[in-house]
């Protein structure tokens, strides 16, 4: 009667230190921000942002009881296009060497809907504005990265922005306001 009891004392602490939430880091190598926006109805131009830094704090028991912290630099930005590169960064648009060189997202909920996916919400503040945004996401595998051969997670986000929000709309509407934002990244467990 003893063995049984405190052998089911043990599965249980075991199966809470289990339970517990994990930090990952955020594999910048991997991770990247796409955007897009209609120009001028002539074409859709696209742009992506990189060197992403931040956290993931996981729990796999309860996905809503997770987090998410992570900051890029606005000067990462590229759009395949030197000029306009150099037009995004002055100070018609992000004045990316002013006062808000970077961008942050910090969640502040999680709404799980469905087996691999959820909104997250979150602040972000862009251009020294933050706006409450929602991160459709979804996560697209947990698993031994097959390389590093430890625990892994990928996720893909989409949103949409409107640029005049964080004062950032020259041009609109003829250059659309709203800014599709697609986001993929990859984490790895804390060292």
């Amino acid at each position: 009667m003893k063995t049984t009891a405190l052998t089911a004392a043990l599965t249980l602490v075991a199966g809470a230190a289990l339970a517990e939430p994990v930090a990952y880091d955020l594999d910048t190598s991997h991770s990247q921000i796409v955007f897009n926006y209609d120009h001028l109805g002539f074409s859709t131009t696209y742009g992506m942002f990189g060197d992403i830094t931040g956290v993931i704090t996981f729990d796999a028991e309860d996905p809503a009881a997770s987090s998410v912290e992570a900051t890029f630099p606005v000067a990462s930005l590229m759009t395949g296009f030197a000029g306009r590169d150099e037009h995004f960064l002055s100070g018609d648009f992000f004045g990316a060497e002013g006062a808000a060189p970077e961008v942050t997202f910090v969640s502040t909920g999680i709404e799980v809907t469905g087996d691999t996916t959820a909104l997250i919400t979150g602040d972000l503040t862009l251009n020294g504005v933050t706006q409450s945004v929602v991160l459709d996401t979804t996560l697209n595998q947990q698993g031994t990265h097959p390389m590093e051969n430890k625990p892994w997670l990928g996720f893909n986000a989409t949103t949409t922005l409107l640029r005049s929000d964080y004062g950032l709309g020259m041009f609109a509407p003829a250059v659309s306001d709203e800014v599709e934002v697609i986001i993929s990244v990859e984490a790895m467990p804390q060292e």
